[in-house]
């Protein structure tokens, strides 16, 4: 795990998870210009949260963004996320 993972992984605890996986895809995007640009990795986020419950798609992604909001467009240059409540799990 990258020392962004694990920094990624810490702040989204307070979103207390009962499920987190992230995959670290940087090695894919080598070159990319954004990512160069930047110097952020690209990753894929699957996040289930109770906090997600009765929360839209939209409403849910801005809740990952805000726990990680200083660390978009420095450390982090993508994120696909999937977020999830217990019983979509």
């Amino acid at each position: 795990m990258t020392p962004t993972a694990d920094l990624i992984k810490r702040r989204l605890e307070a979103l207390h998870p009962t499920a987190l996986h992230l995959v670290d895809d940087s090695a894919a995007h080598a070159g990319h210009a954004g990512a160069r640009e930047s110097g952020g990795g690209h990753f894929h986020l699957t996040i289930v949260s109770d906090a997600f419950q009765g929360k839209t798609l939209v409403a849910r992604h801005r809740m990952v963004y805000t726990a990680l909001a200083d660390l978009m467009q420095q450390k982090i240059h993508a994120l696909q996320i999937e977020a999830m409540t217990p019983d979509q799990f």
